[in-house]
């Protein structure tokens, strides 16, 4: 339904679901933070929250039981990145935000897939209509590298886009 945020200008993020409905992809094509060099002071944190509206058979319910992310950072010696996410149905709390640090220096891709327990999913309510909402965060801090070097780190790959992927839970809901 919308994409919002520093990470995700208007135009340069797509949501495909799998045909089989286990999963939804998002991809994206301008999702980079950077530190040091001639970048912004705002630069260092970029986000994009996505609201989703899933559409449910009749008599299921769904829940996120896993994500993967993928991208490429290029960090100076003692700078450091960061990818961080969380989901949760409109009008129901949060999860915990989970997240994954890369210390430089570093120059590759990364790659990070979180699960949830089965006992921890959180699933939509049976009946209920809520759109489903994902936020997703990179941070670069420049810390003890040259000011003069740009670290930088991007849901990105060498064709320019990557895809998150996140991964259904179904539950037949209660007669």
């Amino acid at each position: 339904l919308t994409v919002n945020g520093s990470g995700c200008p208007a135009g340069t993020a797509a949501v495909a679901t799998a045909s089989d409905n286990t999963s939804f992809t998002v991809t994206y094509s301008d999702y980079l933070a950077q530190a040091g060099g001639s970048s912004n002071p705002t630069d260092f944190r970029k986000n994009c929250q996505l609201n989703l509206g899933v559409h449910v058979p009749q008599g299921f319910t769904y829940a996120i039981a896993g994500a993967d992310y993928r991208g490429f950072a290029s960090l100076a010696d003692g700078a450091s990145g960061m990818e961080k996410a969380n989901y949760y149905h409109q009008g129901m709390a949060q999860t915990t935000p989970v997240s994954h640090t890369i210390k430089g220096a570093y120059s590759d891709n990364w790659q990070f897939s979180d699960r949830t327990d089965v006992s921890e999913l959180v699933f939509k309510p049976c009946g209920v209509d809520r759109n489903f909402n994902i936020n997703t965060e990179l941070r670069v801090y420049r810390g003890s590298s040259a000011a003069s070097e740009t670290s930088f780190m991007a849901f990105d790959s060498a064709d320019g886009s990557v895809k998150t992927t996140y991964h259904f839970a179904w539950l037949k809901c209660p007669a």
